[in-house]
Parts: C-alpha cells; structure tokens; sequence
C-alpha cells in the first residue's frame, strides 16, 4: 500500500508539472501572438475610420462613426506623380516592384541553385575554399559596397533605371547558396550516378533530379528573396528618382509624406502592401515551412 501511494504521489507530481509547464508555454506564446498581431489590428481597423475618428483621444479599437473606405480610393486612385496614365502612385509602385522583384528572383534563384549543386555534388580543386569565402561575403555589410557600386552605376548611366536593383540579386544569395546546398547534400548520390550511367549529363541531372527533388527548399528560398526583394527600401531610395519609377515601399512613403496625419489613408496604403506577401504565405505555406524545416536536418 506505501509503494502504491509513492506511485500515485509521484505520478500526480508529475502530471501537475507536466500541466504547468503546458499552461505557462501557452500563455507565453498567446502574449507573444497578441503582442505582434495587435498592431496589425490596430493598421486594420483605421484603415476603416474617418480621419478626425483616427485622431480621436482615446483611441477606440473599433470605427466610431461607420466603416469608411475613402482611405482605400485614395490609395487605389489617387496619382500624386503626375505621370497620368490611369493608374495610381500605388498601383504603379506595385507593378514596378513586380518588373525588378519577379525575374530577379527567378534567375537568382536559378544561379544559386546552379552555385549550391556545384558545392554538394560536384569535385573540383578550391571547392572548400570557394564555399568558405562564400560563407564570408555573408559577414560583409551590404553597405560597405554601396558607394562603389553607385559611382559605377552613375558612370554607365544607370542610375535612375531597374537594373541596379535587378543585377545583384541575378547572380544569387550567398543564403541562399548555403541553404541550398544543405538540402543538395541529402539527396542521395546514388540517384546522381545511376543517372550519369544512363548518359545524363551534369545539366540533366540538375534539371530532371535535383530540382524535382528540391521543391520545397527552391520555394522556401523563393519566398524569401521575394520578400526581401519587396519590401525593399533603402536601394529604390538610393537608385529611383523619377516618381514613374517608384518601387511600392518608396511609393507607399511618398503617399504618407502626402497625406500627413491622413491616417486612415495611410493605413489603408499598408494594408494593401501586406495582402500579396500574406497570400503568397497562405498559399505556398506547406513548401515554406518543410523546405526551412528539412533544410535544417539535411
């Protein structure tokens, strides 16, 4: 009977702790959830409000006087450029951001995709030595090389155009290199060679086996050179001067800059900007989180 009851003593301790440590995650990551989603709340619930309730003291969590939507026709039509042409300041920002964004993500891809199989499957001499500088450039601040290559893209008269923002990013990602090439490393060898028996040569096996085989990590990867890409600000900032040419981010500050403490306005702009981002999350969610997750077992 004194053993039984140990028993029962210490399995009730340890279900209670095992309860406790449960309760305590839960409420730490329900805290952590509300803390980052209530801003986003916040962004959309003005985004809904006339200007003077967005100005109201104290802040109300929900539109006093109706849900309004002048925010968003002043977003979806309203042209602060000058250029005409029928479209917005932030449709036209949006459609930029897709001509430099879209295909430098594509070929960037690609190309580091190509980098990454070349340092998992392939043998050559200064293979580790190629792969650790490469691990390198990834400690070397993006800004270091900002002058430089400003001065050599004013004297090709290049600023004030796409391509200095689309150029680097079609040569690939030192991240992306690395992360790729762990997944390349899991795929078996055996597939490779049994391949190259049948005469395939390097490309095919690039093409038809490993890509295939990739999928997730490709679309993980994709995601977040888009991402990066998208919200970029600082380089349409640097390189971008004619309004026409405007990328969403530069565009959506040039909206704020306008509409001073048009705060439904400028929420409305913010909410329009996170909806692509969101969708493309949702609908390409699984690959994203097995492609991070396998990448890091590989």
């Amino acid at each position: 009977m004194k053993n039984e009851t140990l028993i029962r003593k210490s399995t009730f301790e340890y279900k209670w702790r095992a309860y406790l440590k449960t309760t305590i995650s839960y409420v730490f990551l329900i805290s952590l959830s509300l803390f980052i989603l209530i801003p986003f709340f916040v962004i959309f619930v003005t985004s809904f409000k006339t200007r003077a309730d967005s100005l109201a003291i104290p802040f109300t969590w929900l539109p006093q006087e109706g849900w309004h939507f002048e925010g968003y026709i002043n977003v979806l039509f309203a042209d602060l450029s000058g250029g005409g042409g029928g479209a917005s300041t932030i449709v036209r920002g949006f459609l930029n951001t897709l001509i430099v964004v879209v295909p430098t993500t594509l070929i960037g891809l690609l190309t580091s995709a190509l980098s990454a199989y070349a340092f998992a499957k392939l043998k050559f001499k200064g293979k580790r030595v190629g792969f650790g500088l490469l691990l390198i450039t990834m400690m070397i601040p993006g800004v270091i090389m900002l002058v430089p290559s400003y001065m050599i893209y004013d004297q090709l008269g290049l600023v004030d155009s796409f391509f200095p923002l689309m150029a680097p990013g079609m040569f690939g990602a030192a991240a992306a290199v690395f992360f790729l090439r762990q997944f390349f490393q899991g795929i078996p060898d055996e597939l490779i060679e049994a391949a190259t028996m049948d005469g395939m040569g390097e490309l095919g096996v690039f093409f038809k086996i490993m890509l295939p085989l990739s999928k997730p990590a490709l679309i993980a990867q994709g995601i977040l050179g888009f991402i990066a890409g998208y919200n970029d600000y600082f380089g349409p900032l640097i390189y971008l001067h004619d309004p026409k040419r405007y990328t969403l981010q530069i565009a959506l500050s040039y909206f704020e800059g306008t509409y001073v403490n048009d705060w439904p306005t400028v929420m409305a702009g913010a909410v329009i900007t996170l909806v692509p981002t969101i969708i493309i999350f949702l609908i390409a969610q699984k690959y994203f989180v097995e492609g991070i997750t396998m990448t890091g077992f590989k």
